[in-house]
């Protein structure tokens, strides 16, 4: 079944190291924080690498009365740029596992 001289007990203790390494960096990504901007700053958005929106920072200059909508784009604009960021260093972390047959 296996091809002769492969050792299938080093085999499965190499997927159980990758496995251990792939869940430590999932740990690591979802306690990660994320912080992305619009407006020039107006409007600050944190999100953890799991995407939880954690914080929202309006500059007072930022709200308009006469405009809500404008700043409804605002809030949306800073989440999805920190979303992103954390989309990004997901990608840089998580191993490919394309590449392992998965």
């Amino acid at each position: 079944m296996f091809p002769e001289g492969m050792d299938m007990n080093a085999l499965l203790e190499q997927a159980q190291q990758m496995q251990v390494q792939l869940q430590q960096a999932r740990d690591d990504l979802q306690n990660a924080s994320f912080s992305g901007t619009s407006g020039g700053g107006l409007v600050e958005a944190t999100v953890t690498g799991g995407g939880v929106l954690t914080g929202l920072v309006i500059k007072p200059e930022a709200i308009d009365p006469d405009d809500a909508e404008g700043l409804a784009d605002l809030v949306v604009a800073a989440v999805r740029d920190a979303t992103s960021k954390a989309a990004e260093e997901a990608e840089k972390v998580m191993p490919d596992l394309g590449s392992l047959g998965l």
